[in-house]
């Protein structure tokens, strides 16, 4: 079972750091929540756990091997990073972009293989895309894009699934089915699951764990109804929040509440 650990990271860009001696181990079958206001380091984070920012200070390791001592292309065979981008311009279809997430395992310039194309279809069948496999990327909707972002992370057949802002450009009904489809996959494929979210309601019903980032650290880490409190939530994003469980799954729905009507804007 897989063990994911961040050892008193601290993550930045230059010698500027954004976040400062983060610890925290993940195991394998969970997913983990990653909250915070705009600017705390979310991404930043994500980036470093994925070796793609070099750590300021302390250490990631994988079941006690630190990834520092991997090369590139076993980190990517290990670790699947789906960042926040906009689609490409160059006018890949739907597959071919996929595809890329292949390459840790087949190299950039050898022929796909009938297990490369195998793993390739399921990813696209497993986000509803396989009707639009010849489709340009550049012809697709936000929501569609954020599917096969998602879809090329999962061709690279990773261990573990670093998430940024998955559901961001979703409509409710697709924000439901993506969640649904990460939970099936963790049970499925025993993968550790890392997500960054802004729609704290998001958080309740799906995530084991959260991780709430501000003020250059971890304020808060633990199961949702632990972290989602007016307290902790107050803290985090210099606001008022309101915290009841949700009358259906009985998880923390957050509200902020109305401004007092005497009050002028």
């Amino acid at each position: 079972m897989t063990t994911f650990t961040a050892n008193g990271l601290s993550c930045g860009y230059g010698r500027r750091a954004v976040l400062n001696s983060v610890s925290f181990t993940l195991h394998a079958g969970a997913l983990t929540a990653i909250l915070g206001p705009n600017g705390c380091g979310k991404t930043t984070l994500l980036k470093t756990l994925a070796r793609l920012l070099p750590p300021l200070g302390g250490s990631v390791t994988i079941d006690r091997q630190s990834i520092s001592t991997l090369r590139r292309r076993e980190v990517a065979r290990r670790i699947a990073f789906a960042p926040q981008v906009l689609a490409p311009d160059w006018p890949f279809t739907v597959s071919e972009y996929v595809a890329l997430g292949r390459s840790p395992h087949a190299g950039w310039w050898k022929p796909l293989t009938a297990n490369d194309r195998t793993v390739i279809a399921s990813s696209l069948h497993r986000f509803g895309l396989t009707p639009f496999a010849k489709t340009p990327v550049t012809e697709l909707s936000g929501g569609e894009w954020q599917r096969v972002r998602l879809a090329k992370a999962l061709a690279q057949e990773p261990r573990i699934l670093l998430l940024d802002e998955p559901t961001a450009h979703l409509d409710p009904r697709f924000q439901f089915e993506l969640l649904s489809q990460v939970r099936e996959l963790i049970a499925e494929r025993s993968l550790t699951a890392v997500v960054t979210l802004h729609d704290l309601n998001l958080v309740g019903p799906w995530a084991d764990r959260v991780i709430l980032l501000a003020n250059g650290g971890v304020i808060a880490d633990g199961p949702p109804a632990e972290v989602l409190t007016t307290a902790k939530l107050g803290e985090a994003y210099a606001a008022t929040f309101a915290v009841a469980p949700h009358p259906v799954t009985g998880s923390p729905a957050v509200v902020v509440p109305r401004p007092d009507p005497q009050v002028q804007p």
